[in-house]
């Protein structure tokens, strides 16, 4: 069940944080997508009712059980670190583009 639940949610989501409120990493990925103006849906794990089933879930999935738990454009990208590398390679922009949750901006 949660894992149909958080497949549901990242297909439904070009961008997709699983995240908990407290978590230094996840506050890091957070501010840096919103640094970069792109649209995200934070889903704070400690927060839901069955949070503790869906990060379980993803770790059967991705075999990533830590937060942050990025995916963009139903591609998962990983953690915090991975996250951060991607951006200092000049990656992150453009995946994040690619997925329309950075608008372009008009000549």
């Amino acid at each position: 069940m949660a894992l149909a639940k958080v497949k549901d949610l990242v297909s439904a989501n070009p961008v997709l944080v699983f995240s908990k409120s407290y978590c230094p990493y996840c506050v890091s990925v957070k501010k840096l997508l919103t640094d970069l103006n792109s649209s995200f849906k934070p889903i704070e794990l400690d927060l839901e009712s069955d949070g503790s089933e869906m990060q379980s879930a993803l770790h059967e999935w991705t075999g990533q059980r830590s937060v942050p738990n990025v995916f963009i454009a139903c591609n998962h990208i990983g953690g915090c670190d991975t996250t951060v590398a991607m951006h200092k390679a000049g990656k992150l922009v453009p995946l994040l583009t690619e997925a329309k949750a950075i608008a372009t901006k008009s000549s």
